[in-house]
C-alpha cells in the first residue's frame, strides 16, 4: 500500500472577496509541482461563494466536471440548454465537456453563501458530445454504508450518475467508533479520500476536517471513525 497525506492547511488558497477557495491540486494562480493530480483526478476545489456571486460564462473541453454542493444552492447555465438550472444541497451535478461547452455557475441565493466541491476528472474518451445530468441523493442511504454518486458510463453502478472515465465517486457518513472497509475496483485504481467533517484513522494516520489521503497499490482500505465523520471517496485510474 502506498499512501500520501494531504493536510487541509497545505492546500492552495484564493480570496477574491466574493470567492474563498481551497485547491487540493494546482489550479489557476496556484502551482505546486508536487500537487498536479492524483491519477486521473485533476481538480478538487473547496469553494465558498458569497450570495448573488459566481463564475461567468467560460469554456471547457475534454473534462468530466462534477459539482457537489455541501451548503446552499447553486444555479447552472450552459450552451446545451441555455437556461438556469438550480442545484441544491443533496444533489450532485455532472457535466462531460467533451468537444466543447460554455457554462456559468452562480450562487442561487442573493444573501446566503454556498459551499461546494468542484471535481475535474480527465476522461478516457475525448471529443464526445457534451452532456449534463444531476441527481438528488438521500443522506440516509450513506449512513455507515457506501453511497455511489458517480460511476463509469461503460460500467455504471445502479442509481448513480455517470462519466467518461473508469472512476467512482462515493460518500459515506460514519458514526463514532465505526469500522468501515473500502474495496477498490482493480489494482490499477487509487482512491483519494477527503474528510468532509469529523476525525478518522487510516493505517496509523489521523485525519481531521478537510484533510485527505491518497491511497494506491492495495485492494482494500480499513477506516476507523474516531468521531462522527463524513467522507468523500474519489476512485480513479492511476494509469491513464
Amino acid at each position: 500500500m502506498k499512501t500520501e497525506i494531504y493536510r487541509a492547511n497545505d492546500r492552495g488558497t484564493a480570496d477574491h472577496g466574493w470567492l474563498k477557495a481551497n485547491f487540493s491540486f494546482s489550479f489557476a494562480h496556484y502551482y505546486n509541482p508536487d500537487k498536479l493530480n492524483f491519477g486521473a483526478l485533476r481538480v478538487l476545489n473547496d469553494d465558498i461563494i458569497q450570495g448573488g456571486m459566481g463564475f461567468g460564462t467560460h469554456p471547457h473541453e475534454n473534462m468530466e466536471i462534477i459539482t457537489i454542493p455541501l451548503k446552499g444552492s447553486l444555479k447552472h447555465r450552459d450552451s446545451m440548454s441555455n437556461k438556469w438550472i438550480p442545484i441544491e444541497t443533496g444533489e450532485v451535478q455532472v457535466m462531460s465537456a467533451g468537444s466543447g461547452v460554455q457554462h456559468s455557475e452562480m450562487n442561487n441565493h442573493l444573501t446566503k453563501e454556498i459551499n461546494l466541491f468542484q471535481i475535474w476528472i480527465l476522461p478516457n474518451k475525448e471529443n464526445v458530445t457534451p452532456r449534463y445530468d444531476q441527481k438528488k441523493f438521500d443522506a440516509s442511504e450513506r449512513k455507515n454504508k457506501l453511497q455511489v454518486l458517480v460511476s463509469s458510463i461503460d460500467n455504471s453502478v445502479e442509481d448513480s450518475l455517470t462519466i467518461h472515465q473508469n472512476a467512482k465517486i462515493s460518500r459515506v457518513d460514519l458514526d463514532k467508533n465505526t469500522y468501515f472497509k473500502y474495496n477498490l475496483t482493480t489494482k490499477y485504481q487509487g482512491v483519494y479520500i477527503m474528510l468532509i467533517e469529523g476525525e478518522i484513522q487510516i493505517e496509523n494516520e489521523i485525519l481531521n476536517k478537510r484533510d485527505a489521503i491518497g491511497i494506491e497499490q492495495t485492494s482494500e482500505i480499513d477506516i476507523y471513525a474516531l468521531d462522527k465523520a463524513q467522507l468523500l471517496l474519489i476512485e480513479v485510474p492511476m494509469r491513464f
